[in-house]
């Protein structure tokens, strides 16, 4: 049986065009979370979904961050999967000439070498102000408590990002997934994670619902495995056109409430 819940991207699927939830989506949300559950799942970091959870009261819920690189029920990890700091410091060396923008996240930490356009406009997309620390300094401190990054971010204009990407493809295959997001982005997260391993740890240890029973919504490249996998899944008519073409579905845009749209016509 289908829709015995719902996973849900945020950017570019679930908010309307000033990158927040529509009243439309709220309402509706509202009315079959009681009874059907929706999880968030993005590559943000927590404290950019929490307040989406608050909006929706749905912070009884677990939240699925970092494309699947953490996943917390009631505020606690029960998955954490990290990138090690010896790959950050390769970027960084790399990096020497300062052409990108580095972020680097780990847990509830979101740490940038400086304000720069970069950071100022994600923090603006985010609502979540950055810490400013030297990329050295956090790397060593990663080193000295054997933490590591849950995600890369890698921002700035597209010849440098270009040539950063054949860099990491070329030299952390195995060991990184990378994701272009947009022409000027780069999202790092480990290679063993993505949205789908993260739906299937949830489902079977906190709801013990196949996946068939699943649905779920997207609109870019790290949907995919995600909608191909689950019992329904729905793109936003403004999806990539590879992940168009997988869906089972297509519904309105995101900016057009095309999640609350789908609720509406079809669930209770």
């Amino acid at each position: 049986m289908p829709n015995r819940i719902i996973f849900s991207d945020i950017d570019g699927t679930l908010l309307n065009d000033k990158r927040e939830l529509s009243e439309f989506t709220i309402s509706e949300i509202k009315r079959i979370k009681d009874i059907i559950p929706v999880v968030l799942i993005s590559s943000r970091m927590p404290s950019a979904m929490i307040h989406l959870q608050k909006e929706l009261e749905i912070t009884d819920q677990p939240l699925i961050c970092y494309n699947g690189g953490l996943i917390l029920v009631n505020k606690k990890p029960i998955h954490s999967t990290f990138i090690a700091p010896d790959i950050v410091e390769t970027l960084h060396h790399f990096n020497k000439d300062q052409k990108i923008h580095i972020s680097l996240y780990h847990y509830d930490d979101w740490f940038v070498p400086e304000m720069d356009f970069w950071a100022n406009r994600e923090a603006q997309n985010t609502k979540v102000d950055p810490i400013v620390k030297s990329t050295e300094n956090v790397i060593q401190e990663w080193k000295n408590l054997d933490k590591g990054a849950h995600k890369i971010m890698c921002m700035g204009e597209k010849t440098y990002i270009d040539r950063a990407f054949s860099f990491l493809e070329n030299t952390f295959a195995n060991e990184l997934h990378l994701y272009r997001s947009k022409p000027t982005y780069i999202e790092i997260a480990h290679k063993s994670i993505s949205k789908l391993t993260a739906i299937e740890i949830v489902l079977n240890t906190h709801f013990n619902i196949p996946i068939s029973d699943a649905v779920a919504f997207g609109d870019n490249y790290n949907d995919i495995d995600m909608l191909k996998a689950v019992g329904i899944g729905v793109a936003v008519a403004n999806a990539k056109p590879e992940t168009l073409q997988i869906a089972d579905l297509v519904t309105q845009p995101g900016k057009e409430d095309g999640v609350a749209t789908y609720i509406k016509k079809n669930i209770l």
